[in-house]
């Protein structure tokens, strides 16, 4: 994806329970977990009555770059979030963990997703008298937990879910229990997992992974699964009629070698490679991916097509995001401080570029540029996904409608802007048949314009404005 810094996920949260470790080994999770969100991080945990929690802006490595900010973090429970923002500024109040003390009780959430019906509940809470502390939807939940006169954590919770509409996957802490909960859409994915005798529950499994634990199962869409030392009780909140899995998991977001809906990401990626190759084949010499989202696509594309794939694109992986604005030096360098063409594998040759899907075009435009100023003879440009048509409401930080370039223009007219010699997208229904799920159970709105769930009005005008 070389227009990345245009889509973000939400973000990544990571919880155990069980384990005098369990700071430590939040800190590794999230740092597995960093491709969610760069903007900020934090983890909570819980033991012997005490809660504790340290959260800051920047990267994970960044927030914990001494060790004594994981050492002050006692307990055998805790949960992490990392985060880019889609609903809420970017800013030190809106940093998640959210921690807030309720009839003298502890409660802190995490939050991936999108609430679609936040401006409502909002104005409704604050007339009512609540007071915000923060612009993130994710207080709104907070807020509706406090209200609520059931006994314990648990139904307190189930009680405020059943008011919000969205997406969320959520990780609350309390003083002696996890609670984790997904909407019952199921738009983001969430796992959990076993680490010696501790349960695990995190956004992807890679997280898993990197500390040792065990991959058990998905939590059900609209399960809400409560974890303590009488171990895993799960209720369910109303059944929705469909799953609307985010499509946009597989294409770009999660790790390839993360275990999302069932379903190994690589291996997703490589057949809707080898589908772009048998909808738009191109004569041509070898295959390049847009590194990284697009290097498993690239290859499905090579092996159905029988073209060499080759490394024809080098990405610097260390680029800070305190660079210089590029327009106060030289026009293009953005994408030449991101990218570097291996000359030697492109010039005269015929290429098909391989990337996950395209946004704006102006950063593709650019590296069309790049790749052709390498010595390409022809450039194919094949993207694994359909045109991205309208923006997301479900935890995805995406341009509005009319920034979009496949919204105003056709895919002919998009590759007179680029300036390629061949321009293909995958079908709708190409990318459908590649998951083993059937069909239905995705959300595909970003590329169909047609939403699970209906949006308020107020959400979509404002989006971008980071209510």
């Amino acid at each position: 994806m070389i227009e990345s810094h245009l889509i973000h996920d939400n973000c990544g949260v990571f919880g155990i329970f069980g384990t005098n470790r369990a700071a430590e080994l939040t800190y590794f999770g999230l740092y597995s977990l960093q491709h969610r969100g760069q903007e900020s991080a934090g983890i909570v945990s819980a033991g012997n009555g005490q809660v504790h929690i340290y959260k800051g802006m920047g990267e994970v490595n960044e927030v914990f770059a001494n060790k004594k900010y994981i050492d002050r973090l006692k307990g055998n429970i805790a949960i992490g979030h990392t985060r880019y923002s889609t609903t809420g500024a970017s800013s030190l109040t809106n940093i998640q963990p959210f921690l807030i003390t309720n009839q003298n009780q502890k409660l802190a959430i995490a939050h991936n997703g999108n609430l679609t019906n936040s401006y409502r509940l909002r104005t409704h809470l604050e007339k009512e008298g609540s007071i915000f502390q923060t612009t993130s939807d994710t207080e709104i939940i907070l807020h509706l937990v406090a209200l609520s006169k059931s006994r314990t954590w648990r139904n307190r919770i189930c009680e405020a879910l059943t008011q919000v509409e969205g997406s969320y996957s959520l990780l609350f802490l309390t003083e002696n229990s996890i609670i984790a909960a997904r909407d019952p859409f199921g738009f983001r994915p969430l796992a959990i997992g076993k680490h010696n005798g501790s349960f695990v529950v995190a956004s992807e499994t890679c997280a898993f992974d990197i500390i040792g634990a065990k991959y058990l199962r998905e939590v059900e869409p609209g399960e809400v699964i409560e974890i303590s030392s009488e171990g895993i009780k799960s209720v369910f909140l109303p059944r929705k009629e469909r799953h609307a899995f985010c499509i946009f998991e597989y294409i770009y977001f999660a790790r390839p070698d993360s275990m999302i809906f069932g379903e190994n990401v690589d291996k997703v990626r490589r057949r809707l490679g080898r589908q772009l190759a048998i909808e738009h084949p191109a004569e041509a010499d070898i295959v390049i991916a847009i590194p990284d989202s697009a290097n498993t696509a690239a290859l499905g594309y090579s092996e159905k097509s029988g073209i060499k794939f080759e490394i024809g694109l080098i990405r610097n992986h260390y680029v800070g995001r305190t660079f210089i604005d590029p327009e106060q030096t030289i026009r293009d360098l953005d994408v030449k401080v991101k990218f570097n063409p291996v000359k030697g594998a492109i010039k005269d040759k015929r290429v098909v570029v391989v990337d996950d899907s395209i946004v704006r075009g102006t950063t593709s435009k650019k590296l069309v540029k790049l790749i052709r100023s390498a010595g390409a003879k022809e450039i194919h440009f094949r993207v694994s996904a359909p045109p991205i048509i309208s923006p997301c409401f479900f935890g995805i930080d995406m341009p509005t409608r009319k920034e979009l370039i496949a919204s105003a223009k056709t895919i002919k007219e998009i590759g007179a802007y680029l300036e390629v010699d061949s321009l293909g997208y995958l079908s709708i229904e190409g990318m459908l048949s590649m998951p083993s799920l059937p069909h239905d159970n995705f959300c595909v709105s970003c590329f169909s314009g047609k939403y699970p769930v209906k949006i308020e009005k107020v959400i979509d005008k404002l989006r971008l404005e980071k209510l």
